[in-house]
């Protein structure tokens, strides 16, 4: 066992405690980047210039028409830039567009006085545009060739020697849609200029270091002139890593030509409209089985939708590849990637970046074959699971395989899943028009950044004079209670109860240089830094405690060291070690372990309509020794809900017609897109932790559960298949869309599509 996961008995890590700030967000005395914007004097509003053409030239600007408005102050244009006229990373992203590249897409922004004002002086700006042809399909980009980044491949042996020896071989395609972030709180940033031009932005982020290089560069500045702090977020999923930056720019460079605080925060509609999503997806595959059930060979093409710039759509792309083969082993695997260039918003990060995507790949190729391989699905997935000494596809040892299995049979034991599987057919045999479904399925998601170089993190810890404690970390916190697990850590690794332990907010001049808090390795990565600088104090302290013996009291010890003039604070550091990646070949060990988790869901069918229900789920997850259960628990419950959320409703739709709309958000709000909320919740909802799964290697033994539990949902998508081939004749191969919408199901059951 290693230093860093060594547990000690007595421990504040492992008690389910709330979230730190549960008391202050159920009686709203949580405070959010807007809310400290709005007690901000002298505050001037930002407002959008919307393009309404989802590909156009803007031939004329005009800004002088919105100066009549009353309180409009300064309207903001691509003349004003000081720095560089662009909010991405990859420099493929100008803040003031010549070329309109999506519907909705902001061309100027106004400062008011009031929001109203600046609203009617956004309407007021004069803006004309020659409309130009728009790509807004992943089939349409391919129809035209429109690609956009690297075109990964991944592979391993022969695949076609692979597909040649299998008994049986089958080929299919899978159009699969995106999903809205919808967080509760847009993005909203607050920017303010000191005396001395210095820059501080409040920002909605995950990526506060970014946020802030992006803001420098736009305003021709280096980065120690600017500040980005982030109190707490919202929600965030992915998409407040890399879509806050221009809306932080916007405000900043307000703020600096105005020398007055702007805010900036968009609207449900707005945030909706312009900001980036999930990638759908595009994927046809050839597979092939011997006669056993057993894969042979996979060969597929996965083309994303990127949107109109690149954003995130790479590295996303690359773990889609990375996730293709889930918990299974494929001798012969040939995978190529692209990533297509529509006129979209720019898709961005998702819970999972790319893993869902992937395994949501070979979930319906195994999905759809089990039948025509006259073997029942559960049955199928099992025989293909990884076993100790497989490798990934892209060379990375499969370790601690076995703990898929051991929550995979704890499942069905626990879930009673083979008598329910005969009383549910049974009760569908005596029921025409509803029926029942029952589905079992696996997930192994690799934990750390695919790009190795953000697998780092740094803290800050200040134990005063009193003996209280400080901490500060370059992690965010957007809900998911990474503060309260740092919390945990602080205290564990000095001995002291929790109370003693305060942690300040995220700020890019206290901890600088920091990764986004994403990819679920916010506990591991902040956790780890945590523990060093602690570590480091107490190293410090032990001459002292030696003396005054091992029973003084922490106070009295640290009140010693204060007067011996010993250092009581130290900066933390941690590098995930053991990590290497080349992108280009697909090639390496990009992970640090993989997390494992099983799901089994019931559902019920209506015949006539295609709704349904999910009645029951069972999940056991594999979280290491959790540092904290209650949130880990919560986490797991959150991103299944959202995963049932992303493939049974929510259903993103664009006007691809030929009409002046075209190109336009048609669900640009919660009345048109549909959430998952209490009522989609299982009524019978069971969650255990894996137990003996301790990760050597990770701070106190834990795993990662942002991402990993999101993708569970898979066993509701197939036990919809389940239930709608019990509608079929026996032996169909059940072919259903995603989201598998009540529609969808519906005509899955009438075996075609309208």
């Amino acid at each position: 066992m290693s230093r860093l996961s060594e547990r000690p008995a007595t421990a504040e890590v492992g008690v389910a405690r709330p979230h730190e700030s549960a008391a202050l967000h159920v009686t709203g005395r949580a405070l959010y980047t807007d809310d400290v914007a709005l007690r901000t004097p002298r505050l001037l509003h930002a407002h959008p210039v919307c393009a309404p053409h989802a590909h156009a030239f803007v031939t004329r600007l005009d800004p002088k028409p919105a100066y009549d408005i009353d309180g409009v102050v300064r309207v903001l244009t691509a003349d004003d830039v000081p720095g560089v006229n662009d909010a991405g990373t990859k420099h493929d992203e100008p803040l003031f567009p010549t070329e309109v590249m999506f519907h909705g897409h902001a061309v100027a922004w106004v400062l008011g006085e009031s929001l109203e004002a600046a609203r009617v002086g956004a309407a007021a700006v004069e803006v004309d545009y020659e409309p130009l042809p728009a790509i807004l399909t992943v089939v349409e980009a391919i129809e035209e060739a429109s690609f956009q980044g690297m075109q990964p491949r991944l592979e391993r042996g022969d695949v076609a020697a692979g597909l040649e020896r299998a008994a049986h071989v089958f080929t299919g395609e899978i159009d699969f849609a995106g999903q809205e972030h919808f967080y509760l709180e847009t993005h909203a940033s607050l920017a303010l200029v000191d005396d001395d031009g210095q820059v501080f932005v409040q920002s909605s982020t995950q990526h506060p270091t970014e946020t802030q290089e992006i803001v420098a560069h736009v305003l021709g500045l280096a980065s120690h002139q600017v500040t980005v702090q982030c109190l707490r977020m919202g929600g965030g999923f992915g998409g407040k890593e890399m879509q806050p930056h221009g809306f932080a720019a916007v405000a900043a460079l307000g703020a600096r030509l105005t020398g007055r605080p702007v805010r900036l925060r968009l609207t449900r509609q707005q945030d909706m409209t312009m900001s980036g999503k999930r990638h759908g997806f595009h994927a046809t595959w050839r597979v092939g089985f011997d006669d056993d059930g057993r894969l042979q060979a996979l060969e597929a093409t996965l083309t994303s939708d990127g949107g109109w710039s690149l954003d995130l759509s790479e590295p996303v792309l690359s773990r889609a590849l990375c996730h293709v083969d889930n918990a299974y082993w494929i001798p012969d695997i040939r995978v190529d990637g692209r990533v297509a260039r529509t006129h979209k918003t720019s898709q961005t990060a998702f819970r999972g970046f790319g893993g869902p995507q992937g395994m949501l790949v070979i979930e319906d190729v195994l999905g759809r074959c089990a039948p025509l391989l006259g073997l029942d699905p559960a049955e199928l997935r099992r025989r293909n699971f990884y076993a100790e000494g497989h490798t990934t596809p892209y060379g990375q040892e499969v370790r601690h395989a076995e703990r898929l299995t051991r929550a995979w049979d704890e499942v069905l034991t626990t879930s009673d899943f083979e008598a329910r599987r005969a009383e549910i057919a049974r009760a569908n045999a005596g029921s025409p028009h509803r029926k029942r479904g029952l589905a079992i399925t696996p997930v192994k998601f690799g934990i750390s950044f695919n790009f190795t170089s953000f697998n780092q993190a740094g803290a800050l810890v200040h134990v005063y004079k009193d003996g209280s404690v400080l901490i500060n970390h370059g992690g965010t916190e957007m809900g998911q209670g990474l503060h309260t697990k740092m919390l945990q850590v602080a205290a564990t690794a000095l001995g002291l109860p929790i109370e003693r332990v305060r942690l300040a907010p995220t700020r890019t001049d206290k901890v600088p240089n920091t990764s986004a808090t994403a990819a679920s390795s916010g506990a591991d990565l902040n956790g780890a830094a945590v523990k060093d600088a602690c570590d480091q104090i107490l190293a410090r302290l032990r001459p002292v405690r030696e003396v005054l013996g091992p029973t003084a009291l922490w106070d009295d010890v640290v009140r010693t060291a204060y007067f011996d003039r010993i250092q009581l604070w130290a900066a933390g550091f941690y590098k995930t070690d053991g990590l290497s990646w080349d992108a280009n070949a697909v090639q390496g060990s990009p992970f640090k372990y993989f997390a494992y988790g099983v799901a089994a869901a019931e559902v019920s069918v209506d015949g006539f309509t295609g709704a349904y229900q999910v009645d029951r789920v069972d999940i056991v997850h594999d979280v290491g020794d959790s540092l904290s259960p209650l949130v880990d628990i919560g986490q797991i419950e959150g991103g299944f809900l959202q995963g049932v959320g992303w493939l049974t409703l929510e259903d993103l739709r664009w006007d691809t017609s030929d009409g002046p709309g075209r190109g336009r958000l048609a669900t640009p709000s919660a009345s048109t897109y549909k959430l998952p909320s209490l009522s989609e919740l299982p009524a019978d909802f069971r969650v255990a932790l894996l137990e003996r799964a301790a990760e050597d290697g990770a701070v106190y033994g834990s795993k990662a559960v942002g991402e990993p539990p999101l993708m569970l949902a898979f066993a509701v998508r197939e036990a919809l298949r389940d239930a709608v081939a019990a509608f079929r004749p026996a032996g169909d191969s059940v072919e259903l869309d995603s989201p598998a919408t009540p529609e969808a199901v519906f005509w899955a059951i009438r075996g075609g599509r309208p």
